[in-house]
């Protein structure tokens, strides 16, 4: 990999992700020598990853170089590489481009979508965890209506128009409001000669709530938000299988849609040689400690959403969102200095900020530990935070001037088939 040789303790970071990038910073200007892996060259906002599916974003707004992050910080390294495995007994990882040596290993290689072994949706239907998986969904569904315009069979025209959610967690609500935003503002004008009253969003949630991590207050009034945009919620319904047509479930109700997005979960994405099973949870994340230390090991750490760091508040594990990540990065990187120094480390607590989700414009909904609120200032609420968030002075200006005109307008400027998606409807 040409790392440079240095005295510095080596701290090989898998992954350029919240909690990757988090704790590189809290490393650098340290006497440590750190080497961050990733498959990207970029870091992504995943929060606003659906805003690029439906148009609202271009990819290059939420992606930010991971360089560019760290260029100004001495002994930093970064490698495109894929790591394929971890040699815990020799302290070397083995990746795409060859072997490194680690004294201390920081997994920190996120969350991956979980079809929690249907091979079958898995083969058929849309993730939305990537920028490219992303930018598959935005051209599928704009491609959907083009076809649309061209079929003269009614069943199958329904069938382009008619899209389901499974999920009804953040990413499920976000996604059924800004395309329901679309079939609204958007459509009309650009296919008047296609009849879009026809157009169908459904979200399908296992449990009898959408949001279920939120409070009560939150779920009710989102529900309400997405049914007055004509979104149908259908509650306590699992999906069994989808062979590319036709969407069946545990009840008698089907669906005839020629795109099903999975938004129904999502696990652990972790490497080969740690996968024993006395350490591997059950979404798949490495059960660590409150240092972030995986279970047997004194030298690897685990952070953000491939980490299970469980208590008495979370008995699963941490939420896999972006504020345990970030949190547990720059805890990790304080930790891993006094550890050089033979000093004790400090246990790590995590500090919940709240949680919200954006159901199109105008419409939100906050809950913070002391106040929940919902409707037009929860939707400011949660511009300004995500704006915040986001990494680099031009992405939030491009990110704001985008919403401000798509506010202004009622329009989605990214609706452009870049590369056309064919579905591979193949089962590996």
């Amino acid at each position: 990999m040409n790392i440079p040789r240095t005295s510095f303790p080596r701290v090989v970071i898998i992954g350029g992700g919240f909690a990757g990038i988090s704790l590189a910073k809290k490393l650098s200007k340290k006497e440590v020598q750190v080497v961050l892996l990733d498959k990207n060259n970029y870091h992504t906002f995943q929060p606003l990853l659906y805003q690029v599916s439906t148009g609202g974003l271009e990819p290059d707004s939420i992606a930010y170089p991971i360089r560019k992050i760290l260029k100004d910080f001495p002994n930093f390294i970064f490698r495109l590489a894929n790591v394929e495995q971890i040699d815990a007994e020799k302290k070397k990882i083995i990746t795409d481009i060859g072997t490194l040596k680690y004294d201390y290993l920081v997994i920190a290689s996120g969350s991956e979508t979980n079809y929690f072994g249907n091979k079958e949706i898995e083969a058929h239907s849309m993730a939305m965890k990537t920028i490219p998986q992303s930018l598959n969904l935005r051209s599928l569904i704009l491609e959907n209506f083009e076809e649309a315009l061209l079929t003269t069979d009614l069943i199958e025209r329904n069938a382009l128009m008619n899209f389901v959610i499974v999920g009804g967690g953040p990413t499920g609500v976000e996604l059924a409001g800004a395309l329901a935003e679309i079939k609204k503002g958007i459509l009309p004008k650009d296919y008047p000669d296609l009849d879009t009253r026809l157009v169908q969003i459904n979200v399908i949630q296992s449990s009898d709530c959408i949001l279920k991590g939120m409070s009560a207050q939150a779920s009710a009034k989102a529900e309400d938000f997405l049914e007055k945009l004509g979104v149908n919620i259908w509650k306590n319904i699992r999906v069994t299988n989808y062979d590319g047509k036709t969407v069946t479930t545990n009840t008698d109700l089907t669906f005839e849609t020629a795109t099903l997005i999975w938004a129904a979960g999502v696990k652990g994405a972790t490497i080969k040689g740690l996968d024993a099973g006395d350490f591997v949870t059950r979404s798949n994340r490495l059960l660590v400690n409150e240092f972030s230390q995986v279970k047997g090991y004194d030298d690897i750490f685990a952070v953000g959403d491939v980490a299970s760091m469980v208590s008495p508040e979370f008995p699963d594990g941490l939420p896999m969102m972006a504020q345990p990540a970030i949190q547990q990065g720059k805890q990790l990187g304080e930790n891993l200095l006094k550890l050089i120094e033979n000093k004790p480390m400090v246990p790590f607590v995590y500090n919940d900020k709240g949680a919200m989700a954006t159901i199109g414009r105008n419409k939100a909904v906050v809950d913070l530990p002391k106040i929940r609120f919902q409707g037009v200032f929860a939707w400011y609420v949660w511009m300004f935070v995500h704006l915040f968030f986001l990494i680099g002075f031009r992405n939030r200006m491009v990110v704001f001037i985008n919403w401000v005109y798509n506010y202004i307008r009622f329009d989605r400027e990214a609706r452009l088939i870049i590369r056309p998606y064919k579905k591979k409807h193949r089962i590996q």
